[in-house]
């Protein structure tokens, strides 16, 4: 990253406004931040000749056409770098590399066999070394994990994989020679989507996630809200029903035990014996089976009732429901959409509920989005 130094805050607003909604003409681009043409002249400089920004050719009418002297719309070089993005899980490595856009382009997957903090960074290496093979403009890597991060750099908690203090950025640094971010995995969900997914442009938005955990971020101002229990647990001392469910984790009928993936399996195993992966439960609820469609059913109204708080209390533009669990809207979506509209008033602007059907490689590619933003763009992710 030597020829992209460290940038002043007015370089970062530019390179970001750029990025993430270019190319844009100058005078364009002056009027978005506030700026003067000679004030952008003097950001944009360093920029160009530190080749982060390139100025490009006007699509549309030639040159000639216009009146006086056309000025080249600023745009970044996309493909000029890569980016490796991870994310870890209890029993897999996602892997992907993304364009400077956050664009995957490539994805490699590996099971992950031991938690040892050794081992998953030996992992890791390996990875990023077979994917550096195809893409050698490789950036720097970005590491998403379930738990509670520090500084960009430390795994001070994680549940999912049993590790505490965990100095994994220079575990990974120190094996690859790349500058490596790691971070809450929510926390980079949240700001992909908010750069270059569905928040794109929004002042309030918010990402739910549901699925081994309950996942939440809040955006304010286009900027994600960092907060200090960032994934130490929210949901679980969140109580939708107090008469509801009580499992191993979570307080009784807290969202994490009406809604979680483990919980549910855990509801069914409970009353059953039937020890049934999430996609059946979910096909036993849609065909009628009685105990799978109870236990559904309340998890539907769980979560529109979660849903109408947040809308409540937050009153954003969007939310987002993504995760390995969304598959709960299939079966279980009226519900939702019924609790929630219940919980709102009459009046209120309905709510602009999207949910993503995705994968891990997008979480992975979420991290890849936080090394953009460190390392590129010398912000802290939020």
């Amino acid at each position: 990253m030597s020829d992209w130094l460290p940038l002043s805050p007015a370089e970062r607003s530019v390179a970001i406004e750029v990025l993430v909604n270019g190319p844009l003409s100058r005078t364009e681009l002056a009027r978005r931040l506030n700026l003067s043409q000679g004030s952008l002249t003097r950001l944009t400089k360093p920029l160009i000749e530190s080749g982060l920004l390139v100025e490009t050719p006007w699509s549309g009418a030639p040159a000639e056409a216009r009146q006086g002297r056309p000025s080249q719309p600023l745009d970044v070089v996309a493909e000029s770098r890569c980016f490796l993005g991870f994310k870890v899980t209890d029993e897999t490595v996602y892997g992907v590399v993304t364009t400077l856009r956050s664009d995957i382009v490539a994805r490699l997957d590996r099971p992950l066999v031991s938690h040892d903090p050794e081992r998953v960074a030996d992992l890791l290496a390996e990875m990023a070394a077979e994917l550096a093979v195809r893409h050698p403009a490789v950036a720097g890597i970005g590491i998403g994990v379930g738990g509670f991060v520090r500084e960009h750099a430390v795994v001070g908690e994680s549940p999912y994989l049993r590790w505490r203090d965990v100095p994994l950025a220079e575990l990974v640094g120190g094996r690859t020679g790349l500058p490596v971010v790691v971070e809450n995995d929510v926390a980079a969900l949240v700001e992909a989507e908010t750069w270059f997914g569905a928040g794109r442009g929004l002042d309030r938005f918010v990402v739910l996630t549901i699925g081994a955990g309950i996942g939440y971020g809040l955006v304010l101002g286009g900027r994600r809200v960092p907060y200090a229990e960032e994934d130490r647990g929210f949901g679980r001392h969140w109580i939708i029903d107090p008469l509801g469910p009580l499992t191993p984790d979570g307080e009784r009928g807290s969202a994490v035990s009406l809604l979680t993936i483990p919980s549910i399996r855990y509801q069914i195993r409970a009353a059953t014996g039937l020890d049934a992966s999430y996609e059946e439960i979910l096909a036993r609820a849609a065909a009628g089976e009685p105990m799978a469609a109870r236990v559904i059913g309340e998890a539907g109204r769980a979560l529109g009732t979660l849903l109408a708080h947040i809308a409540n209390f937050v009153v954003p533009q969007k939310i987002l429901l993504a995760g390995e669990g969304v598959g709960l809207m299939e079966v279980a979506g009226d519900a939702v959409r019924d609790t929630l509209g219940g919980h709102r008033h009459p009046l209120a602007t309905p709510v602009h509920l999207e949910t993503k059907v995705s994968d891990f490689h997008d979480w992975a590619r979420g991290a890849a989005v936080l090394a953009i933003q460190v390392l590129v763009l010398g912000g802290n992710g939020g």
